[in-house]
């Protein structure tokens, strides 16, 4: 069994090529859950539904968010009428968030999501970090944000000072999901705002240390491949490379990947985690998503 702590985009790309080469029952997929909130009255999840939307094949891949082919006639009529929505939201994306929203006032969100998967005929498990409300704030010069403002009205722009997240408790199937896994990898998400968050739920990281934990780093050279990883790292005091990836995720890594670009810089990584390999991990395409999980996941596969 594999696990894979995971974000928006990153990780849901490298997902992709694991199904190409596991079986999906093998696979469980822990999601971190701070951008949830309420829109039009609507329950949003977009790393959960990422995630979800590429475990069905329905992801756009454009935008790695939303559905592909999808049309947005509720988002542009409410727009028309004086409602402006923070984020585009297709039509068939919001169908399964309203959905999501009415099942929410019935069932804690896990097994909202564990119905919304069958639904869609997804065989993999699908792990919210918490069934629990949590927050991100973004610190930033022009004052504290949510994630959405941060990113989608304000374009990332705003130099950021601090990131601070609610404390939340671990949905009910998260630990025994990390410690009953023959590898938990740790995708090429944000390591601040995508995986922290799950790392900062109480027994997480313990369970981390005595399981068998891959990660795949997010940034080549000085630059994390999408997102404002950068700024985020800054703000935290980490340098923007590989390296400084490795000591966020130092205390309980077993193997490190990084990319051909950041060839030489491995004896310094080395210091941190022994076992560093050397790919490329910048997945443009099909084959390179697969390739990538394949040097993931040959040793146990």
């Amino acid at each position: 069994m594999i696990s894979v702590l995971s974000g928006g985009t990153g990780t849901p790309k490298l997902i992709q090529g694991m199904l190409e080469i596991i079986d999906p029952d093998d696979l469980n997929i822990i999601v971190n859950t701070v951008e949830n909130t309420y829109i039009s009255g609507n329950y949003i999840a977009p790393d959960v539904d990422t995630v979800m939307y590429t475990l069905s094949g329905m992801i756009n891949e454009d935008t790695w968010y939303g559905i592909k082919d999808d049309t947005f006639i509720t988002h542009e009529t409410l727009k028309k009428i004086g409602h402006d929505e923070i984020l585009r939201i297709g039509d068939k994306d919001r169908a399964i968030k309203i959905q999501k929203t009415i099942l929410m006032g019935k069932y804690a969100l896990s097994k909202v999501i564990n119905l919304q998967r069958k639904n869609l005929g997804i065989k993999s498990k699908i792990v919210p970090m918490s069934d629990e409300q949590s927050h991100i704030k973004i610190i930033t010069d022009e004052g504290e944000m949510s994630f959405h403002k941060f990113l989608v009205e304000k374009r990332a722009e705003p130099e950021v000072e601090d990131i601070i997240y609610n404390a939340v408790e671990p949905s009910p199937d998260l630990i025994n999901t990390i410690e009953s896994s023959d590898m938990v990898l740790i995708g090429p998400s944000n390591p601040i705002t995508s995986i922290g968050p799950i790392l900062s739920i109480e027994g997480v990281k313990k369970a981390l240390k005595d399981a068998y934990v891959v990660a795949v780093s997010p940034i080549i050279g000085s630059k994390p491949v999408s997102g404002p990883a950068a700024k985020f790292m800054e703000a935290m005091g980490f340098e923007v490379s590989s390296k400084g990836v490795a000591t966020i995720y130092q205390d309980f890594l077993d193997k490190f990947i990084i990319d051909v670009e950041d060839m030489g810089s491995e004896k310094e990584i080395e210091k941190l985690i022994s076992n560093v390999t050397i790919t490329n991990t910048n997945m443009k395409t099909i084959d390179d998503k697969v390739k990538l999980a394949r040097c993931i996941l040959g040793e146990i596969v």
